[in-house]
């Protein structure tokens, strides 16, 4: 079995009953996607049969939080742990003489969208997008190799059209250097990477200034195995299903969008650097990899700043963890749960959460005793732990995140915490939650009370 991207990836769920496939005719426009989202983008399909094109679909493959922590090896409780280490200790990828991603090599007469069943997702989307394509890059002024998840507008022929937004401020400079010495930027798309790689390429080039590539590697607990490009200087995977490469040519640009984004609203049409894709490689029978905006790489990229949230939160109060959740997009909701040891903890807790990032509109502090991923628990601790004349934190008129709706409409947000914990000192005993002892016990062995040809009878 294959150690590294998609297809131990696909092994893997197989093995665990956590794939489904799909044989029946599938239409990659709105139909695919429409599938996906039948199961809220959370459940790993491979479309077999899609409709003119011989090459399968992945999709949904990171979009369920304890499928990328099983991937990664790791639990819920020492993730992010697992993550700062690899962003604080990156090793060395490996360069093979020769990789499969290259056993089939195109250089001419290329027409992406003959060549691949590149869906479109939404109604009012401007063409087919690539959703899950890492776009690979060289720093030129340090050597380090960067990388991100972008959406990527598909016209046909060998143009591409990639997202370089405000929130991409590294990339934006590079463009930026190579068009005042009338340079090319050459870049890569890689499609048919696994979890480590996912989670390697949300990592913020300009805050840590680290090679992905070497972040990647610490993850995985061995080196990345990467070939040499064929018409490019570049890198990318050994073991990934197919590479785009190709060269930006300074100072061209088209119109971009719209496209569904995050929350599912639509972007506004805006100028993009053209990729103009000098050769295509990929594996024998490769397999075409797909994310349905805007889940997967959202959820990566949370799980990220989870990390980086936590790390900035330890040195105020004593967080014990930090949940980006998936109502606010993985970017614009936080629930934190702290150890409350001083009365001003909860509040420093929501200071430091907005402080630490800037895309968060709305966050809640509880106390350790509330599950941060189960909403119902979250719900309650506000009603019963919360008072707004007291716990309510107001600031208005700050930088939010350019791809939340209100926020393009105003070019500013206003940003909301609720300190939900409960007071320290004799008034604590007032929020004491009945416990009916044995209760996990008999939780985790349910199905006991129900053999012998038994139902369960609700109620």
């Amino acid at each position: 079995m294959e150690r590294q991207m998609l297809r131990s990836v696909l092994e893997r769920l197989r093995g665990q009953d956590r794939l489904m496939e799909c044989t029946v005719p599938v239409d990659p426009r709105f139909e695919l996607g429409a599938v996906l989202s039948a199961f809220h983008n959370e459940r790993p399909i491979l479309f077999r049969n899609v409709k003119g094109s011989r090459v399968p679909v992945v999709g949904a493959l990171y979009g369920n939080r304890s499928i990328i922590l099983d991937l990664l090896g790791t639990s819920p409780e020492k993730r992010l742990f697992k993550l700062m280490g690899a962003m604080g200790s990156p090793s060395k990828p490996k360069l093979l003489d020769r990789g499969p991603v290259q056993e089939n090599v195109v250089t001419s007469g290329i027409d992406l969208l003959e060549m691949l069943p590149v869906p479109t997702s939404n109604e009012r989307d401007a063409a087919p997008y690539l959703c899950a394509g890492a776009f690979v890059v060289r720093d030129t002024e340090t050597g380090r190799t960067q990388m991100a998840v972008r959406r990527i507008q598909v016209l046909g022929g060998n143009r591409l059209y990639i997202l370089v937004s405000g929130a991409s401020p590294h990339l934006l400079g590079e463009l930026r250097r190579c068009a005042e010495r009338g340079k090319v930027l050459e870049c890569a798309v890689v499609l048919g990477y696994d979890a480590p790689f996912l989670l390697a390429s949300q990592i913020g080039s300009g805050k840590y200034g680290l090679d992905k590539y070497e972040v990647d590697s610490t993850l995985r607990g061995e080196p990345l195995e990467l070939v040499r490009c064929q018409s490019i200087d570049l890198e990318v995977p050994a073991w990934s299903e197919i590479v785009l490469e190709g060269r930006i040519e300074p100072g061209w640009a088209e119109p971009e969008g719209p496209f569904a984004e995050l929350m599912g609203y639509y972007s506004t049409v805006a100028p993009a650097p053209v990729m103009e894709v000098t050769a295509v490689t990929h594996r024998n029978e490769p397999i075409f990899q797909h994310a349905f905006p805007c889940r997967e790489e959202h959820l990566a990229y949370g799980m990220i700043k989870e990390a980086e949230i936590f790390a900035a939160l330890s040195h105020t109060v004593n967080v014990q963890d930090v949940n980006l959740t998936l109502g606010g997009g993985c970017r614009l909701h936080a629930v934190v749960s702290i150890k409350k040891r001083a009365a001003g903890d909860g509040k420093s807790a929501i200071l430091g959460v907005l402080g630490a990032y800037k895309d968060i509109k709305h966050v809640v502090v509880v106390d350790d005793d509330v599950d941060i991923y189960d909403m119902a628990e979250v719900e309650a601790a506000i009603a019963s732990r919360f008072q707004a004349s007291h716990d309510l934190v107001v600031v208005s008129g700050a930088l939010g995140s350019t791809l939340e709706a209100s926020h393009m409409e105003r070019g500013v947000s206003d940003k909301l915490g609720l300190d939900a914990t409960k007071p320290l000192g004799d008034k604590a005993s007032l929020y004491e939650a009945a416990v009916i002892p044995g209760f996990e016990k008999v939780k985790s062995s349910i199905d006991r009370y129900f053999v012998g040809g038994g139902t369960r009878r609700w109620c």
